[in-house]
């Protein structure tokens, strides 16, 4: 559709985007080259626009600019081109005018510090420069639009709103909208105080004098050549050679130095002062180009681009005193006239008669031979001019006028006093006149022989290419040329301008124009005064009354015939969706009856014309209703299509997923048999076998398999264990459960033999004299078993430790002396034991807490092997006979017990002493510790 997008086709309605999110939307507003764009124009303002006497914020140079945008319009980046910078203005400027805005901001908005160190003062009027625009007022430095058009209108075309509020017609404020615009652009400080002490350095080259004393020439103060050196980085001997002498090459390499007269130093001092502000301007160009530069943008990746030529020239230009540059300027004006006259008024007609439209031709004026009277070769003004410069001998602005005189007398629109005697408002000798498209414009000839050569002595070049300032260094790179070296003898500035409009137009010629006319109301520059006469100039010189003939007595719209159904087919039956008939133009032609427009179009051989808008009006109208149904029927195939599609798509993976999915569970299957296949034979029944990694779908499966392994396993290894081992097995089931993870050691891979005081092993001394003893008891109380015996260390009744017996029977904890053969000093029922508390690390400290709250804290020693591990064992044999009678007992593991004491409650706490012999009890602040030795 883009290709097919254009001010007659019309526009599209819907455009296919990829998926762009609203952050990447914003961020794209927010691009750098939109903001450097809007900042260039400050800065091209300030450096190239000045007040003069019809326009505060005069246009002194031609600008176009061309600006990139991406596919959804945002720029994307653009290059400036400019034409003819009225570099005369450095030097002098009519009454009540000023020079460039940037000398004035400098002066009158810079700090004071930063003036100081350029050797400046507020005061404009102190300089040559500037004097003439601080007599007049000195604050406009922005003003409305555009250049100077002596009187007449303006042809400009706005790029953008300027940076500057209209009301800021402030110098200062100027001078800081300018400095964040460098920054923004891309400048680097360094750069922007170059650019300051250029300006700098030119207000104090205008200050230079020269005097002559017998045959030399001086400078007045020399002061201010060692300024001008230290602003442009130079050296103050070589600054100084170049104002008041100029090398000459005489051949065979010999170089001969020419001394200046007074006035000669004066000109070239001013030619060095235009010849430094243009090149400033130039390179300040270059450097925004380079910041506005489209970089690294591919169409085939960021989408198609489109390129906007915006063109902001020189208009009219009439003043009191007309100079070479007021004749370049109308000369542009005369080529885009010309173009306007090509491109709206000839090539409109004749495309009438080229489609066999009936026709009456109108009358307009063509410039055709103003043009060439100013650009024909070998004849022309521009042409003369050229030759004058370059003729041999001393020729004067005179002598040129005599030429133009004798050469171009017989031309209808050229004109000087010697050609018409009684026309006093020439002088003689001085003044030509051209009967331009916008009027007579008498032109003085003096000073268009040394405009259009622009000397600048090779001296100066050398100079400032040796400046140690890299930014004044690169502005020169013509003075790297040897003194010796034959170089061609350059263009002059008039033909230089010349090629410059040419390639402009050719460039213009090639594009869609869209002509911005700007009316000036009036002279006095007054918002609400409205001049007739003048207003009524304007539109006549301009063409706007033959463009509006020619647009009335036309048609509106035209189209070829295969565009115009491509778009308006759709508001037909017999041409939607695509039409059966023999030609395009008989189904344009059938369209256009069925909607009753048959009066007021015609056919062309390949267009179809429609002379009102109100019919173009109509077909959008029904268009624009149709089209939404359009849409919503091709939103439903494509979205059907997509959907179809994906539906595909799904059903492809899904499949593929489920045969991935079966082949992993059958290769895991596959594995897992191969694994476990001969476990039966394995000593630990599989233990050591790795499981495989499953896929996910077998995660559930995987663990169940796991636990049923598990069980399949214990079952295995319990029916080889003898019936007499149960009772052990059990217990220490019960003890992994209660200890399990939160006790370091609790001697599960021992036998657990219960008994350990009627063991010879463990008891040899007292053995038998225990076994007499527990036969006693058993006589006595008539209890079942032992549950488990063993010597420990306990607290007694006055806080410190005493050895003593422990023996568990299936009845009753009893606590024994054995340096009283086992007598029986404390018999605590099990029945009313409700808990047991035990440690977490290797001491073997056991509590048991009983319902009449006292409590019993003992610690398991004199064990053999030292260092057995015994506590796992009691909580063991307690756990599983308290299941099998069916009581629930607590088990709780802590560092830091907390105990019934004597009717008092107490905390109990480890610490471990390596120094230690044996278990020790001792008070503590809050109870007691036990000293357990060990490191």
């Amino acid at each position: 559709m883009a290709e097919l997008e254009g001010p007659e086709f019309g526009k599209a309605d819907f455009v296919l985007l990829d998926e762009v999110t609203m952050e990447q939307f914003l961020e794209n507003l927010r691009l750098r080259v939109k903001n450097v764009l809007l900042k260039s124009n400050c800065v091209l303002e300030a450096f190239g626009n000045a007040k003069t006497n019809r326009n505060d914020n005069s246009s002194r140079f031609g600008k176009y600019m061309d600006i990139n945008f991406d596919f959804k319009g945002d720029p994307t980046g653009g290059h400036v081109h400019n034409y003819l910078l009225e570099k005369s203005r450095v030097l002098q400027q009519q009454p009540g005018e000023r020079n460039f805005h940037a000398f004035y901001q400098l002066l009158l908005g810079a700090p004071a510090a930063l003036l100081t160190s350029l050797h400046l003062c507020r005061d404009p009027s102190t300089y040559c420069y500037t004097r003439e625009g601080a007599q007049g007022d000195v604050s406009g430095a922005a003003g409305g639009p555009g250049r100077d058009q002596g009187g007449q209108a303006r042809r400009s075309w706005p790029l953008m709103p300027s940076p500057w509020p209209q009301a800021c017609t402030d110098d200062a404020s100027g001078y800081r909208a300018v400095e964040e615009a460098m920054a923004v652009i891309g400048f680097s400080p360094e750069e922007i105080g170059s650019v300051r002490r250029i300006l700098a350095a030119i207000l104090h080259l205008g200050n230079l004098r020269f005097t002559q004393e017998e045959e030399t020439t001086l400078v007045e103060d020399t002061s201010g050549v060692s300024v001008l050196a230290e602003l442009t980085a130079t050296a103050p001997d070589s600054l100084h050679r170049a104002l008041l002498a100029r090398t000459v090459a005489a051949g065979a390499g010999e170089l001969i130095e020419k001394g200046h007269s007074p006035k000669e130093a004066a000109y070239a001092r001013d030619a060095c002062a235009k010849a430094i502000y243009e090149r400033l301007f130039c390179w300040i160009v270059g450097r925004i180009n380079a910041g506005i530069a489209a970089r690294e943008y591919d169409a085939r990746v960021h989408g198609k681009s489109t390129v906007i030529g915006v063109l902001d020239i020189y208009g009219f230009e009439i003043f009191d005193k007309n100079s070479f540059e007021q004749f370049c300027i109308n000369y542009c004006n005369e080529k885009l006239q010309q173009l306007f006259i090509e491109l709206i008024l000839r090539q409109e007609q004749a495309e009438y008669q080229r489609e066999g439209i009936t026709w009456q031709t109108i009358e307009y004026f063509s410039n055709e031979p103003i043009v060439e009277l100013v650009e024909q070769p070998h004849r022309g003004i521009l042409a003369l001019l050229d030759e004058a410069c370059l003729a041999a001998g001393t020729v004067t602005d005179s002598l040129f006028l005599a030429s133009m005189d004798t050469r171009l007398g017989h031309h209808a629109h050229y004109t000087s006093r010697k050609l018409c005697p009684t026309d006093k408002t020439m002088e003689f000798n001085r003044d030509f006149r051209i009967k331009h498209y916008a009027g007579d414009v008498t032109y003085s000839v003096e000073g268009f022989l040394d405009k259009n050569k622009d000397t600048l002595f090779q001296d100066f070049k050398r100079l400032f290419y040796n400046s140690a300032d890299p930014v004044l260094r690169a502005m020169w790179p013509d003075g790297e040329q040897s003194i010796t070296e034959v170089t061609k003898r350059p263009l002059t500035t008039g033909t230089l301008f010349k090629n410059s409009i040419v390639a402009l137009v050719e460039n213009l010629a090639c594009k869609e124009p869209y002509y911005v006319r700007c009316i000036k109301p009036n002279d006095q520059k007054s918002p609400t005064l409205f001049d007739m006469e003048r207003c009524q100039h304007q539109v006549s010189y301009l063409g706007l009354l033959e463009n509006v003939r020619v647009r009335r007595a036309g048609f509106a719209y035209r189209q070829p015939y295969h565009r115009f159904l491509l778009r308006y087919k759709m508001t037909c039956e017999y041409t939607w969706p695509n039409h059966l008939m023999a030609s395009d133009r008989e189904a344009t032609q059938a369209l256009l009856e069925q909607h009753g427009f048959q009066d007021d179009v015609a056919y062309g051989h390949t267009k179809v014309f429609i002379r009102t808008p109100r019919t173009l009006v109509c077909l959008e109208q029904e268009r624009a209703q149709l089209i939404p149904i359009i849409v919503l029927l091709l939103q439903k195939a494509w979205r059907g299509a997509l959907a179809r599609r994906r539906c595909r798509y799904l059903r492809a993976a899904y499949t593929i997923m489920a045969c991935y999915k079966r082949h992993k569970v059958r290769a895991y299957l596959h594995e897992l048999l191969r694994r476990f296949q001969a476990v039966r034979t394995l000593p630990d029944f599989g233990k050591s076998v790795v499981w495989p990694e499953p896929p996910a779908v077998l995660a559930h499966f995987q663990d169940a398999s796991q636990r049923l392994f598990r069980r399949w396993r214990a079952r295995q290894i319990i029916k080889n264990i003898p019936p007499s081992e149960m009772g052990q097995i059990r217990a220490k089931v019960a003890a992994m459960v209660a200890l399990g993870g939160l006790r370091e050691a609790w001697g599960c891979q021992r036998t657990w033999a219960r008994d350990y005081l009627s063991s010879p092993s463990e008891n040899p001394a007292l053995a038998l004299l225990f076994a007499r003893r527990l036969q006693s008891l058993k006589d006595k109380v008539h209890f079942g078993s032992v549950l488990f015996s063993c010597h420990v260390r306990k607290i007694n009744r006055f806080g410190k430790s005493q050895d003593r017996a422990i023996l568990v029977t299936d009845q009753h904890v009893y606590k024994l002396d054995p340096r009283k053969r086992y007598l029986m000093m404390r018999a605590i029922p099990l029945s009313t034991v409700t808990g047991l508390s035990v440690t977490s690390c290797r001491a073997q400290l056991v509590v048991f807490h009983t319902q009449s709250q006292e409590d019993l804290a003992v610690c398991l020693h004199k064990m053999q092997p030292v260092g057995d591990n015994r506590v796992g064992e009691l909580v063991g044999v307690l756990l599983e006979h308290c299941r099998a009678t069916k009581r629930e007992l607590q088990v709780r593991v802590s560092d830091c017990i907390q105990l019934s004491f004597r009717g008092h409650r107490r905390l109990l706490t480890v610490e471990t002493r390596p120094n230690a012999a044996t278990p020790d009890f001792s008070k503590s602040r809050n109870g007691f510790v036990l000293y357990w030795p060990g490191k």
